[in-house]
């Protein structure tokens, strides 16, 4: 009895660990170093004169770049489990998908209308008073 009452002791024991995670100072200065690489390399596009699609397709990667550093460490998302990551980041990939969706059909409603009602704009009629 007396084996029974110790051992539940023992289990019942809190276990002597610090509060929180604690992570290398290392890792938050690689961190900063690679976000100072991409915000360089964000205003080297914009200095060096880049335009159009390249300058905007450059500005954006660049962009998401950063923002996934952010969100993987200083969010602590690498250490979250695997369902949490997915309902923090699946929602915003879904509507990406969808705007793009979008742009596809208001593409094609646009070359219908043009197919079917001409190039010229609408001119608006006379306003009667």
């Amino acid at each position: 009895m007396a084996e029974a009452h110790m051992s539940s002791q023992t289990l019942a024991a809190p276990t002597d660990h610090a509060e929180g995670q604690q992570h290398p100072i290392r890792l938050y200065l690689i961190v900063w170093f690679w976000l100072f690489v991409l915000s360089a390399c964000s205003y080297a596009v914009d200095l060096l004169q880049f335009q159009g699609y390249l300058r905007w397709g450059l500005i954006l990667m660049l962009m998401v770049g950063k923002a996934g550093l952010i969100i993987a460490v200083f969010m602590h998302m690498v250490w979250e489990r695997l369902a949490l990551s997915y309902a923090i980041l699946v929602p915003p990939v879904l509507v990406l998908v969808f705007v793009i969706l979008m742009a596809f059909e208001a593409d094609y409603t646009f070359f219908t209308r043009m197919e079917f009602f001409g190039a010229s704009p609408a001119v608006p009629a006379p306003v009667v008073h």
